[in-house]
């Protein structure tokens, strides 16, 4: 009786990320991990970019580590194969949430409503066909509960072993309703997170090496014949000053002064409402908003190529300026910002010109509030025999940028160093101290939106059984209308004050948006009762790059009932996004220090070297109207095999090939390889590049580093998975293990150039690492449980090849206590063994020193507990 009971119970078919088609069985013929979020959650993880990091396929992050210094509004990436942020899909309940409105390469994952999620399903493959043409690399899917009855509250709290980093997170959770007996659902979530900061004083691991250097210090360099000199030098005492080759000029170490980690403050929450209308029709509402603050440090603002009138106090005496300057004129130097010096007309020979750095005012703070919002309302039904879906989305992305602290009006600061009011050499007067405090300057400076708004109907079918398989066709069809927009402004008044310590244009205005509309259609068919053979097309048209059809071809063989094979193939294709098509145009140094390239003689052994030589020059970052779209190719072959009951391993062979990569030149290419990219060098009049921050204007000279569509990006790999459940008496344990292993990543930095092989190499922005692993083991037995988690990246070539960077593994350990069914207690260790981030070379960060935030976090061991009550 109870077998036939079983047998009439009526599955629910559902749909899984990379199918269109509603399914009983969720086993397809393309790769999908699945993360539990209760299992994360044991784990410590209360952030999607710690999500990230338990995911052996993202090979890449931007974190929030990476706002500092770099303008990105604090926002976090997901980046599966290497092959950038803007070809992985981030979906929250399968719809496409509005990219980062300062960069558009992406969504911030800040933004997923954390506390809601319920489980992530990660497409390992590329999806084009189905979600979008920039699916490439993969498909992130947040997906939240459908329904909640009752209610739940956690409060968890963060406590490092070492100074800064610490943390306190809380959530609510309450819904009521029952769909099935009373036809409707209500719910909510509500989470808050708080991240304090780490500063650069917390930890040691960014003195390993001497890096952030720069020309701009206190005493101040100042320059005569082209040449720096220092009062302080040869010896170079001052603050974090360093002598330079020569003896004659210093430079300052500022990673002490930079934020190991940033401050940041989390608030989200999302709103669900479903109600069934009848047996074959739901309607739902969803409304999620978030709001990321992130505040990061760096150090203070230089003030490099400042005059000082001749007769003043701090006139430097020694100083035998020539009557002509680099322009090879009677007047200013042609590289000085025009703010610094309002009467050009009245320049006169002998003027000294200074770099300094604005320490009184102390270090530059910006504050980035990040904010989201969509609304979604849908139905889902049959009728006809037909599964439909229906959804209609508005997305926006907001991010003001606030400057809080350390920077100024460059008028008054230039005015008081010419007029010889602000000491520039030593200690300030009270005078000076009042107009230095008085031009400090706190307030918004640019604002940036992106919006999206779409509506997506599909549906799904059974068709018969064609080939005596057991099993139907199945077909699904659906359309896309998506509208985006993206608009960035800067608040003109306010920065044009502070455009000489920000690099922004105050005149800059970014704009633009597009319509896709699109159409596809998914078919599986059942050739044999081992075999399903899926087919699915896209057709999409862009209103500014044309129309683009993407195909996928699909299969799944599963000869007997412990293996099953797989394997896929498709194309894609990704348009521009706006911020790089129409991204404004902003001004930054390198990021390494390089020689001007018509110079004949900058070795170290020259005691005579000109500023030129070794020097951080004005690059100018920005979009590109005349981009071309990336297309690709890719695909996945593998298997999965159950030996035992309770076991399984897999295998994914998968590769990518993509042409028309959108990136910028590496700096270093374009100035190991003058002669070849000679049209990206811009030199003002004297042939000079800026190494100060005049620019944009007349007298700028910089290195155009803006967006081009470059040459391939070629790799593949293998995706190992293991899972094995053993029951004893001594409880439950659960093993997992998922791994992966890069075998080919190379790429080109320009079209038609040589092909650069980075797997285990620091080549261009970064490595690829040959081996990923996260290893995880659960145990439990009735109020108790326990785990440990192991992360592993492989080690690599380093930027210097004189150094192998080692291999790095962290173990997070937990235990949990549940003495009653309504409570649970989770207290925990994260990096148990405090390793330390990995000794490394690089300095193309600004968190220079000897570490990569990229791929470590700075925090060390911390200690964790969280207590969570349902009621």
């Amino acid at each position: 009786m109870a077998q036939n009971a079983s047998d009439a119970t009526q599955l629910e078919r559902v749909t899984v990320t990379g199918s269109a088609i509603k399914r009983i069985d969720a086993e397809t013929a393309v790769p999908v991990t699945v993360v539990k979020m209760t299992d994360l959650k044991k784990a410590g993880v209360t952030s999607v970019e710690q999500v990230m990091a338990t995911l052996s396929s993202v090979q890449i992050q931007n974190n929030a580590a990476q706002a500092i210094g770099s303008g990105s509004g604090g926002s976090t990436f997901a980046d599966m194969r290497g092959i950038g942020a803007d070809k992985t899909l981030v979906l929250l309940n399968g719809q496409r949430i509005a990219n980062n409105a300062v960069d558009g390469s992406a969504p911030d994952l800040n933004m997923i409503p954390f506390a809601a999620i319920e489980r992530i399903e990660v497409l390992r493959d590329g999806a084009s066909s189905l979600y979008g043409t920039d699916a490439i690399g993969g498909v992130i899917n947040f997906i939240t509960r459908t329904d909640l009855r009752g209610g739940s509250i956690t409060i968890g709290a963060d406590s490092p072993q070492h100074p800064g980093g610490k943390g306190k997170n809380a959530s609510v959770s309450f819904g009521f309703g029952d769909i099935e007996t009373q036809n409707f659902n209500m719910f909510g979530t509500l989470s808050y997170r708080k991240q304090d900061q780490i500063n650069g004083q917390q930890r040691d691991f960014n003195k390993r090496i001497v890096g952030g250097l720069s020309n701009s210090t206190f005493p101040a360099n100042y320059a005569q014949d082209g040449k720096l000199y220092n009062p302080a030098a040869p010896n170079c005492v001052g603050t974090a000053l360093i002598p330079v080759a020569g003896g004659t000029q210093c430079k300052i170490v500022t990673p002490s002064f930079v934020d190991f980690s940033p401050k940041s403050e989390t608030f989200s929450g999302l709103f669900k409402g479903t109600i069934k209308l009848s047996n074959t029709l739901n309607i739902g509402g969803e409304l999620f908003l978030s709001r990321n603050t992130v505040t990061t440090q760096v150090a203070p603002v230089p003030y490099g190529g400042y005059l000082i009138n001749p007769g003043t106090k701090y006139f430097p005496t020694n100083a035998n300026l020539s009557p002509t300057f680099d322009d090879g004129s009677a007047g200013a130097p042609a590289f000085l910002p025009t703010a610094a010096f309002p009467n050009p007309v009245n320049v006169q020979p002998g003027f000294a010109y200074v770099f300094w750095r604005d320490f009184p005012n102390g270090p530059r703070q910006q504050t980035n509030k990040n904010t989201q919002q969509r609304g979604m309302l849908t139905a889902d039904g049959s009728a006809g025999g037909w599964d439909y879906s229906v959804v209609a989305a508005y997305n926006q992305n907001k991010v003001d940028q606030y400057l809080t602290g350390g920077y100024a009006d460059g008028d008054m600061i230039g005015e008081g160093l010419l007029e010889g009011v602000i000491n520039p050499f030593g200690d300030q007067t009270p005078e000076a101290l009042a107009l230095i405090n008085s031009a400090a300057l706190n307030g918004l400076l640019q604002t940036a939106t992106g919006k999206v708004a779409n509506l997506n109907v599909r549906g799904s079918r059974e068709l018969g059984d064609w080939f005596n398989a057991s099993r139907p066709a199945q077909l699904a069809i659906g359309a896309e209308l998506r509208h985006e927009k993206f608009i960035s402004v800067p608040i003109h008044d306010f920065a044009a004050k502070v455009a000489v310590s920000t690099g922004v244009d105050p005149d800059f205005h970014s704009e633009g948006s597009r319509t896709v509309d699109a159409v596809f259609a998914e078919l599986n068919v059942p050739v044999l009762k081992s075999l399903d053979i899926t087919g699915s097309v896209r057709f999409d048209k862009y209103s500014d790059f044309g129309n683009t059809t993407n195909p996928k071809l699909s299969f799944r063989f599963q000869p007997m009932k412990e293996l099953l094979v797989r394997g896929s193939v498709s194309t894609g294709f990704r348009a521009p996004t706006l911020y790089e098509l129409y991204g404004n145009k902003s001004f930054t140094n390198t990021a390494g220090s390089y020689n001007n390239p018509l110079l004949s003689d900058c070795s170290a052994t020259n005691p005579a070297k000109p500023s030129q030589c070794d020097a951080q020059f004005q690059v100018q970052n920005g979009g590109n109207p005349n981009l071309k779209p990336e297309k690709s190719k890719s695909g996945t072959l593998g298997l999965v095999y159950e030996p035992i009951a309770n076991a399984s391993l897999g295998a994914d062979f998968w590769w990518v090939r993509i042409k028309d990569s959108i990136a910028s030149i590496p700096q270093e290419t374009l100035f190991d390889q003058y002669s070849s990219f000679q049209q990206y060098f811009h030199f003002n009049g004297s042939n000079n590049l800026s190494i100060t921050s005049n620019c944009p204007g007349a007298n700028c000279g910089y290195v155009d580093q803006g967006l081009l569509n470059l040459g391939g990006t070629n790799t593949n790999g293998v995706d190992l998975s293991a899972q094995y459940r053993l029951r004893s008496g001594f409880g439950q344990f659960d093993f997992s293990l998922n791994s992966t292993y890069v075998i080919k990543y190379e790429y080109q930095d320009y079209k038609d150039g040589p092909w650069n092989q980075n797997v285990g190499v620091y080549s261009g922005s970064g490595p690829v690492f040959r081996w990923q692993h996260n290893l995880a083991v659960n145990w439990t037995k009735d109020i108790f449980s326990a785990g440990a988690v192991v992360h592993y990246k492989s080690g690599y070539l380093d930027f210097n090849p004189t150094n192998t960077v080692s291999a790095f593994t962290t173990t997070d350990l937990f235990v949990g206590y549940s003495p009653v069914k309504a409570l649970n207690l989770v207290l925990g260790v994260r990096n148990a063994f405090d390793k330390a981030p990995p000794f490394t070379n690089q300095a193309a960060l600004f968190q220079a020193g000897g570490w990569d935030s990229r791929f470590a976090d700075a925090t060390g061991r911390s200690y964790y507990v969280r207590g969570t009550f349902n009621f």
